[in-house]
C-alpha cells in the first residue's frame, strides 16, 4: 500500500488539517523527521490495513517502508490528528500487534451461552516481510466452557515469529448463560482475576517520535 508524503514545517499543524492533510513523523533509531500526508488517503489505508501492515511512504522520490505506530485521535470527532510512522530497517525484526478475527457463531452461543472475547490481538516479533495481516480463528465448535488460547493459534504464525505474549493467555471462551452465572455467585463469592494489558513498547534503543507539543498543535 502506497502513501505520498511531503516535508512540513513544525508549527503549522492547524493549517495542514484545515487543508485536508495530517501532520506526521517518521522515525527509528537513525531517523526522525516531520512529514505531511493526505488525511483521506491515510484514513482509507488505516481502516483497511490497521497497524500490522507495511506502508510504502513516498517522500520526494524516496520510498520509506513504515508501520503505523500511533495515531492521535480527536476524541469528539474520532478523526486522526497526528500519526507516528516507524521506519523499517531491511532484515531487522519488528514488534507488531497482529489482529485476531473470530469467525462463525459458537455452538455454545446457540445453546444460550455468552461469547467472552478477552484478547483481539497477539504481539509478535517478526521480520517485516512476514508480518501477517491478521489471524483468523474459527469458533464454531466451541461449546459452553470451551476456550481458545494463544498457544492454539501459534501454528498460524510464520516459523520465524516470536510470540511476545504468554501463550497460555485466553483469547476467547464461551460462558454459561447469565442465569447460571448469577446462581453460582449466590452460592460462593470468588475474586475475579485481574487482567493486565501489556503496552506496546518501542524497540529497545530506538529513537522517539516527535514531541507531544508537535502532535497537539
Amino acid at each position: 500500500m502506497k502513501l505520498e508524503a511531503t516535508t512540513r514545517t513544525a508549527g503549522r499543524n492547524a493549517e495542514l488539517r484545515h487543508d485536508g492533510r495530517l501532520p506526521a513523523v517518521v522515525y527509528n533509531k537513525e531517523l526522525n523527521f516531520p512529514v505531511a500526508i493526505e488525511a483521506k488517503a491515510f484514513d482509507r489505508i488505516f481502516r483497511e490495513q490497521g497497524m500490522s501492515s507495511l506502508i510504502d511512504l513516498e517522500l520526494e522520490g524516496t520510498n520509506h517502508q513504515v508501520l503505523v505506530r500511533e495515531v492521535q485521535m480527536d476524541k469528539r470527532k474520532r478523526v486522526p490528528l497526528h500519526v507516528d510512522f516507524y521506519a523499517i530497517t531491511a532484515g531487522q525484526k519488528v514488534e507488531v500487534a497482529v489482529p485476531i478475527i473470530f469467525e462463525g457463531t459458537s455452538a455454545g452461543q446457540k445453546e444460550g451461552g455468552q461469547l467472552d472475547v478477552q484478547r483481539r490481538e497477539i504481539s509478535i516479533y517478526v521480520l517485516p516481510s512476514q508480518i501477517p495481516h491478521d489471524i483468523k480463528v474459527d469458533i464454531t465448535e466451541l461449546t459452553i466452557g470451551d476456550a481458545i488460547h494463544i498457544s492454539d493459534v501459534a501454528g498460524q504464525l510464520p516459523d520465524t515469529a516470536e510470540i511476545l505474549d504468554d501463550e497460555g493467555l485466553t483469547l476467547v471462551t464461551v460462558l454459561a448463560p447469565r442465569e447460571e452465572i448469577e446462581e453460582e455467585e449466590e452460592v460462593t463469592e470468588e475474586l475475579e482475576p485481574e487482567v493486565i494489558g501489556r503496552g506496546a513498547d518501542e524497540e529497545e534503543g530506538e529513537g522517539e517520535p516527535g514531541s507531544d507539543e508537535d502532535r497537539e498543535e
